[in-house]
């Protein structure tokens, strides 16, 4: 059975290996011993997947990007984008050589009950601006059995920046009777200040809170299509 790394992005970044067959049992009664979001030190076992190697498409129905500010010291203001595109290419021998490219379309902001003018206002040229996020990822290392650093460049209104996603591996599998090809899914998380790329209105004065936090949040929920099964299996009745 094919095993399978995380590593993902803005979605998700994965990868994977195929241990030896004497190394299998020790390496298992490793993983069964460090809890998955634990950083380890030697060899991380990779969680089992029959999910193969190939070029994988973002589920666009099944991938969310969520993001969230600070608001005056009272809440964490939420809102997300809805247009996402993203492209993975998946190394099973060696993970480090995946990778991952992402698209964010910052038109397709959504938020929360916005009072009248607001939406505009953040897609001006003072906030997000018209042109997309992009991000590439740059380099992953593994941190447990189904969980690795991604880090990357995001590029927004003109300016390139270095972030990480911690990203989690949720399973996958070759194929399925209803969904006769690979899939995948992975959780991200990550973190930037937004002012290193040209938005700073609003951010408090040192030691205040009244403002909209420099600090901004990232969530991401993706799910990647992959490689068609050669012979699809037959659905069973139950």
């Amino acid at each position: 059975m094919r095993r399978l790394f995380v590593a993902c992005a803005v979605a998700a970044l994965a990868g994977a290996c195929s241990p030896s067959d004497d190394a299998e049992k020790a390496e298992q009664k490793t993983a069964a011993a460090v809890p998955a979001t634990q950083e380890v030190a030697g060899p991380i076992v990779p969680v089992a997947t029959e999910a193969p190697s190939g070029d994988y498409t973002l589920d666009k129905a099944h991938a969310s990007v969520i993001f969230r500010v600070n608001h005056i010291g009272f809440s964490n203001y939420t809102a997300q984008f809805t247009g996402l595109d993203a492209q993975l290419k998946l190394d099973v021998k060696d993970p480090t050589q995946s990778s991952l490219t992402a698209t964010v379309d910052t038109k397709s902001l959504l938020l929360n009950a916005p009072p009248a003018g607001f939406l505009d206002t953040l897609l001006s040229e003072k906030w997000l601006g018209a042109a997309p996020m992009t991000f590439r990822s740059t380099k992953i290392e593994m941190t447990g059995a189904n969980t690795a650093r991604v880090t990357g460049d995001l590029t927004l209104r003109g300016a390139t920046h270095p972030v990480v996603l911690e990203t989690t591996f949720n399973g996958g599998y070759a194929g399925h009777p209803y969904d006769p090809q690979a899939r995948i899914g992975f959780s991200a998380r990550g973190s930037l200040k937004r002012t290193l790329f040209g938005v700073s209105e609003g951010v408090p004065p040192p030691g205040s809170t009244m403002g909209v936090s420099d600090d901004v949040s990232i969530e991401i929920e993706t799910e990647f299509n992959g490689p068609k099964l050669a012979t699809p299996p037959a659905a069973t009745t139950p």
